[in-house]
């Protein structure tokens, strides 16, 4: 039996890793997803893998005209929705004393602007009952060297979760977070300077969790199809953590 059959989902970020794998796993399900990304290349890509269940709008998350749009081509073409999943984000890092305001501008305005509007700008077609599922990281209650404004960016992401619960108690629209660990995506090309480097970014991460290895996006979507169904349907506010061990361990 399918978990989301007619369902419609919205996808922030859908085009790679965690994106894409929650997209393939909805449709999967009996979804119909429409993902979303700010590479109209990337998404051409993506959208090879979603077939006919599957439709990609470039747009930037951290640009309101961008998401009006968004969401009005979704219901003019999938209808309500019932699942938004906010997963664009950027990953930088860099030393306290090295940090710049163009770096830490970028990880605000995509990581924690983008998506407090991302749900937002989604209110007038989301579905009373949807669910709403902000992925934050693991790194929202840990320091780690580096770090220091993206964790404060996914702390911020996890804090949402509560207070938009709260808003939105009375159209009964329940909103979570996952917080994954260092997961297998493209996302260490972006921080090194060649695949070398970034390979072995990849590896010393798998070795700093408990189980000596990254994660799986597939794993992280398994987490996010349980949130869009009815069998999570008492979860409100709360996060579902998927990081190895890395935080309690």
């Amino acid at each position: 039996m399918q978990k989301l059959k007619d369902k419609v989902a919205v996808i922030t970020g859908g085009g790679s890793g965690i994106g894409l794998a929650t997209a393939k796993r909805f449709v999967a399900e009996g979804a119909k997803v429409a993902i979303t990304g700010r590479s109209q290349k990337t998404l051409d890509e993506a959208l090879k893998e979603l077939g006919t269940s599957g439709i990609a709008i470039q747009g930037d998350s951290s640009n309101l005209n961008d998401l009006e749009r968004i969401y009005n081509e979704v219901e003019n073409q999938l209808g309500k929705v019932d699942t938004l999943v906010v997963n664009a984000g950027v990953y930088i890092m860099a030393p306290l004393a090295d940090f710049t305001e163009e770096m830490f501008d970028n990880v605000s305005d995509i990581n924690f602007k983008g998506a407090f509007f991302s749900v937002q700008k989604a209110l007038p077609v989301l579905n009373d009952g949807a669910s709403v599922i902000l992925i934050s990281s693991t790194v929202n209650e840990k320091g780690i060297p580096n770090h220091s404004a993206y964790s404060a960016s996914k702390a911020a992401v996890r804090s949402l979760a509560r207070s938009f619960s709260a808003d939105l108690l009375d159209r009964k629209i329940r909103v979570n977070t996952i917080s994954p660990g260092p997961i297998d995506t493209p996302v260490f090309n972006t921080v090194t300077n060649t695949s070398e480097e970034a390979e072995a970014m990849a590896a010393a991460m798998g070795n700093f969790t408990p189980l000596k290895r990254l994660g799986a996006p597939d794993e992280i979507a398994s987490g996010a199809v349980y949130l869009a169904s009815d069998e999570s349907a008492f979860m409100l506010g709360t996060e579902i953590l998927i990081d190895g061990g890395l935080r309690d361990l």
